[in-house]
């Protein structure tokens, strides 16, 4: 299956880096930079964005961890990202959470196959058409268990295109 970023290197993290703005130039935006261009953040980039911008390995490590929507290893070719806000936990977010899971995979698992990546996010704007979901950037309102398996069939289809 073709990957949608580039192949990870020190030198091209190095390139990621140097071209941030100095207002970007924080653990947060750089760690943001490199997922963006590669995916991930693999583990060699701690100390790469730590010598960058002159701070500890630490302090990286740390932010790196916290925030849940910062990965360190390369995601599937397709993602599920499953809204459980309130609105659409009102709409049916959580049966449907169980229901992907059996399916699927659980939040913050991967299909038996590989293929997929499930994650859980709060809030993709899409209130008024909870539950909501988003699979490979493609915006998905009242999704039930059916309309997400047409949706991940047709994701895996364009990854192999």
């Amino acid at each position: 299956m073709a990957s949608r970023h580039p192949d990870w290197s020190l030198e091209a993290g190095q390139c990621v880096l140097e071209a941030l703005s100095e207002h970007e130039r924080l653990v947060l935006p750089a760690l943001q930079a490199l997922q963006n261009a590669f995916g991930f953040v693999p583990a060699e980039a701690v100390r790469l964005v730590a010598s960058s911008i002159n701070v500890s390995v630490a302090e990286t490590h740390g932010v790196l961890s916290f925030y849940r929507e910062l990965r360190t290893t390369p995601p599937a070719a397709v993602t599920v990202s499953l809204c459980s806000a309130e609105a659409c936990q009102a709409n049916g977010a959580r049966a449907l959470v169980d229901e992907v899971a059996a399916f699927l995979a659980p939040v913050g698992g991967r299909s038996a196959e590989g293929e997929v990546d499930v994650v859980e996010v709060f809030c993709l704007g899409n209130c008024a058409l909870g539950p909501a979901a988003l699979v490979n950037e493609r915006l998905l309102g009242r999704v039930d268990l059916a309309s997400l398996s047409r949706a991940v069939d047709a994701a895996r289809h364009e990854v192999i295109a």
